[in-house]
């Protein structure tokens, strides 16, 4: 196996996809920040102005600034920093007074009433409204809008907002009001316990309704972007960088240490370390032929994160519409040696689908509950695909190509995977490597036999990930369909008894693992080198960074 564990690789610190929700691809993986150096990473410029800025890293060019549209880590952490939901994350990864200063719930917990800040503005001075939340939240569910949101179904709890998203109803069903100027009314489909946690997530942060009647593009260029968050977009150079300044209109200003924040846009794990090292990035990711020598560090910041990679069958493509080729092809991946020689920096195999971390009603972690559910089995892989291309009447495989979003990590796990399954099944496996953009089209049409993707939770429940793979989600991607498993995620959603609701859920992850439309491969972690001097960055484990409270010495 040793000739499987030559390839080197660095991981983004976790996002894609968004699903990503998501995600995913939600996601991308998301992205952090950078380690230590003595003399900080301030230019002359800065010093002598007393500015404290920070300097971290994107990987790439947002998706979008468009809350409900740039549905992956490398929109939704810029956009949390500029933009703020009535919920916010707080310093215990708890959902806590946002825009709204607080909220009434009524007794069948189906009403939801928020009061805004009389002090929550704009950037240009106006004040944030109800309506700004309607319009953005319309927005999102408007099958007209175009791009469609791939973070609809998000909004799905609320009353009329699923069948308005899926042309079967109207606007007015939704059942969201702006009661008053400052009071903003939501009323639930089912009682959703997680829902507070669910309105941190960027899809529903509001967006200035004035601003973008008269400009639709406003999200689209520094000069025009609006932001009601802690910091605002002083200015974007597309593909390069992006500079946040303090929002002084922000109605907690006094909170925010930072006078501004660069954003470098660098895919490259190696440059970006580089970058760390001579001090023009304040955080970066750990390459991972470096994560032996650097990983027990001072300044390394390790922390869970709630998300998945994994792989997705295409059921409609051959040989994968059969199921005992697909449980063969998961039994011959051996996630231990994936996690500990090629991606590296202290993350777990994967040996099913719902990442540590999720608290059920009688206080055990979901993961401990349901167990493991993949295992590596080369023996019983190996029998599983004679007994799978006996049924399909199979002398040899059809071609089979594996097909992964270029990063040097996703190479590595590719290449390995590829000879793994050389090994393990004698099947001879054919790489093809897309640019983002290129790769989760092709995937969202169902073009790919065989690809990888990612999951970021969206929100700290576990059916955020399950109901993914629903009939006809947008982050299904397979092809697959199963009334049992959707009537599962149904009952995963809508009990109101939590710890049925929880059985639930514990069915739906047991189901999706016999049919193995998706292969697992490892959790995400956040490990992340930050220079001397840097502190007060929040990374959840469930959620996007938050530089509110960031400080720069």
């Amino acid at each position: 196996m040793k000739k499987f564990l030559v390839f080197l690789l660095t991981a983004f610190a976790v996002f894609i996809l968004a699903a990503c929700t998501a995600n995913e691809d939600a996601v991308e993986e998301p992205t952090e920040e950078a380690p230590p150096t003595d003399e900080g990473t301030e230019t002359e410029t800065e010093k002598e102005a007393g500015e404290k800025v920070l300097h971290l890293n994107n990987t790439i060019e947002p998706t979008s600034l468009n809350p409900s549209i740039g549905f992956d880590a490398v929109s939704w952490d810029p956009l949390n920093n500029l933009m703020e939901g009535l919920t916010r994350l707080d310093q215990d990864s708890v959902a806590a007074a946002g825009t709204a200063e607080d909220w009434d719930i009524s007794k069948d917990g189906l009403t939801y009433t928020f009061h805004l800040r009389e002090d929550a503005y704009w950037s240009n001075g106006d004040p944030v409204v109800a309506e700004d939340f309607v319009y953005a939240w319309k927005l999102m569910l408007d099958p007209a809008t175009t791009p469609p949101s791939p973070a609809a179904f998000l909004a799905y709890f609320i009353k009329g907002a699923e069948a308005f998203n899926n042309g079967e109803g109207t606007a007015e069903d939704v059942a969201i009001t702006a009661v008053d100027e400052k009071t903003f009314e939501v009323v639930l489909a089912a009682p959703t316990g997680f829902f507070l946690d669910l309105l941190t997530n960027p899809a529903f942060f509001p967006i200035n309704h004035k601003v973008a009647e008269e400009n639709p593009s406003w999200h689209a260029e520094a000069a025009s972007f609006v932001a009601n968050g802690p910091f605002k977009l002083e200015s974007w150079e597309h593909n390069s960088e992006m500079l946040f300044t303090k929002n002084p209109e922000y109605w907690d200003a006094d909170a925010v240490k930072l006078d501004k924040i660069h954003f470098a846009m660098v895919n490259d794990d190696n440059t970006q370390y580089q970058m760390f090292q001579s001090g023009e990035l304040d955080t970066a990711t750990i390459p991972a032929e470096l994560s032996d020598q650097l990983i027990d560090g001072d300044n390394v910041y390790i922390g869970n994160a709630g998300g998945l990679e994994f792989y997705r069958f295409n059921v409609n493509e051959e040989p994968f519409q059969n199921k005992k080729i697909r449980q063969a092809f998961a039994l011959a991946a051996n996630r231990q040696d994936i996690a500990d020689f090629v991606v590296k920096n202290g993350v777990e195999p994967a040996f099913a689908f719902i990442s540590p971390g999720f608290t059920s009603p009688t206080g055990e972690d979901f993961r401990g509950v349901n167990g493991e559910l993949v295992a590596y089995d080369p023996e019983q892989a190996k029998q599983l695909l004679e007994e799978g291309m006996t049924e399909e009447g199979y002398d040899t495989l059809p071609p089979i190509v594996l097909s992964y979003n270029t990063t040097d990590t996703n190479k590595a796990v590719a290449e390995t995977l590829q000879n793994m399954f050389s090994e393990n099944l004698d099947v001879d496996v054919t790489l093809e490597n897309q640019e983002w953009n290129v790769f989760s089209d092709a995937q969202k049409n169902l073009e790919l036999q065989f690809s990888r993707s990612s999951f970021i939770n969206d929100y700290n429940d576990p059916v955020n990930f399950l109901e993914s793979f629903i009939t006809d989600s947008y982050m299904n991607r397979t092809g697959w369909s199963n009334a049992e498993y959707d009537a599962l995620i149904v009952k995963g959603k809508t009990e109101t008894d939590e710890e049925k609701r929880w059985e639930n859920l514990y069915e739906a992850e047991k189901l999706l693992a016999d049919e193995m439309i998706i292969m697992p491969i490892r959790y995400y972690n956040t490990v992340v080198l930050e220079a001397d001097g840097v502190s007060g960055i929040l990374r959840h484990p469930v959620g996007y960074f938050d530089l509110k409270y960031a400080e720069k010495q």
